[in-house]
């Protein structure tokens, strides 16, 4: 209570805060003046946040109005970043969608987990050593194991939904609900025809709570609508945990009037992520953009927008087709238009409004604030990595420092960075051949200025981290290699 405390308190000196900001005012006032309560006369605690987090797929840093694209209408993306906060530095913990998940899920960097540090291949495929290996004994996913966050809301007294993609894991002993989630409506692997359900291997991909079903409809739609009615039909005795990781604007491309008899023939070019037709692409970000707004609005029908925190962003960043400008890179690559991506959080009384925030941050901590503001509970012997954020912000602490990695093979080749403040580490080996650069991204975002010849102590310190941090992390799966 103390902590909620302190951060309405220093709320009310801006003169901005709800209902429920008053009545923990009032009791941390009376905590503090006298002690324990007479239980008779003991004030109630207000409820817990109802939490939606929304995930979009493959969304480039510059894909969004509000993010500076032109070309592109996000008018309810847009005001929800004017009634919260919008993050400015805002990393994904992975490259690709499939390692991002599992970090945000395990509220740890993937790599701990082995196999999930690039996307899964359509049909359950392994693309490296890790993944092939896992693949090969079927242990290809996000083993029911490890703690998660849908558990840890669940034991904290949510009910928790995911409705869109899950991509973690193609067997059934991975599927969403073994893993705490008490609906589970979903996408399993990475891209399927939006209207017909198949991947580009023509595997069938809808199911709910672990059984493939059929349906009508564009996946954007579906998704949404799922996520409506459980909010409508939830167990209103108790708060509500919602994930909705769209599909949108992954591959295939198609616009939501593009319905089509027939699936799209598996060497369509609409499944070529680097080549979307630009219409189709912009109109599968606006469709995406107003469903957001139709979730939104039942929020405010059913009362709940006062007391839901609500987080979206984007699993990695953007492909060829997407606009990832001012950066430098694309999908799959540790540049910053690889992992940098789009991040916006609204809640009401405790997040200031209409601000900016260029506090580097990362998806995990997402899932440390999230685990905070539920009075949820990881566990001991796996902490959560990340840092509170939302807490950060609601409180108007100061940027501060931060030492984070990324590392993302495929095939022969590996990704890596490290960042630390101002200063990246960016590196790539492939076979052979191995190749290093240094950044100073707070004057070149971009990402255009090799310093690594004028700051060799400095490129050796992050080289150095990252090794380290590498060497702990691999050392520690190799019980599912």
């Amino acid at each position: 209570m103390f902590e909620k405390f302190r951060v309405y308190r220093r709320r009310r000196r801006r003169g901005s805060y709800g209902l429920s900001a008053w009545l923990w005012l009032l009791a941390g006032l009376v905590f503090f003046s006298g002690g324990a309560l007479d239980e008779s006369a003991s004030i109630a605690a207000p409820p817990k946040p109802n939490i939606v987090f929304i995930l979009a797929d493959d969304l480039g840093y510059g894909d969004l109005a509000c993010y500076g694209r032109p070309d592109i209408r996000t008018p309810e993306l847009d005001r929800l970043a004017c009634q919260g906060i919008r993050f400015t530095a805002h990393y994904a913990n992975g490259a690709e969608c499939t390692p991002t998940r599992a970090a945000f899920l395990t509220g740890r960097y993937q790599q701990w987990i082995g196999g999930l540090e690039c996307a899964i291949g359509t049909g359950n495929v392994g693309r490296y050593d890790d993944a092939k290996r896992l693949s090969d004994r079927h242990d290809l996913g996000l083993p029911t194991s490890i703690r998660t966050l849908p558990r840890m809301l669940k034991e904290a007294g949510y009910q928790t939904a995911i409705t869109g993609k899950w991509h973690l894991g193609y067997e059934p002993k991975f599927a969403p609900h073994l893993h705490g989630f008490d609906y589970a409506f979903y996408c399993i692997g990475g891209g399927m025809d939006y209207f017909h359900y198949l991947d580009n291997l023509a595997y069938y991909n809808l199911f709910r709570n672990g059984h493939p079903i059929s349906a009508e409809g564009y996946f954007t739609d579906l998704a949404t609508d799922e996520a409506i009615r459980f909010i409508r039909h939830r167990d209103k005795s108790k708060p509500f945990f919602l994930y909705l990781p769209y599909t949108c604007p992954h591959a295939p491309f198609q616009g939501p009037q593009d319905r089509r008899r027939d699936p799209l023939p598996l060497n369509s070019p609409l499944w070529n992520q680097s080549k979307a037709p630009p219409k189709t692409y912009i109109a599968m970000i606006e469709h995406m953009d107003r469903r957001i707004g139709d979730l939104l609005r039942i929020l405010d029908e059913e009362k709940l927008t006062g007391n839901t925190l609500v987080i979206f962003a984007s699993d990695n960043g953007g492909t060829k087709s997407a606009r990832n400008a001012p950066l430098s890179g694309f999908k799959g690559m540790t540049y910053e238009g690889g992992i940098r991506v789009p991040a916006i959080a609204r809640w009401p009384g405790v997040i200031p409004s209409g601000k900016v925030s260029s506090q580097i941050c990362v998806t995990f901590d997402f899932t440390k604030s999230i685990v905070a503001a539920a009075g949820a509970h990881a566990s001991d012997a796996t902490p959560l990595e990340g840092i509170d954020i939302i807490r950060h912000v609601a409180e108007g602490r100061s940027d501060r420092e931060r030492l984070l990695f990324w590392r993302k093979p495929r095939g022969d080749t590996v990704w890596m960075a490290a960042r630390e403040g101002k200063w990246k580490y960016v590196a790539r080996r492939k076979g052979e051949r191995f190749e290093e650069h240094l950044f100073d991204i707070d004057a070149d975002v971009a990402e255009k200025h090799d310093l690594k010849d004028r700051f060799p102590q400095r490129l050796e310190r992050l080289r150095a981290a990252y090794r380290q941090w590498e060497k702990r992390v691999r050392a520690h799966r190799r019980g599912r290699e």
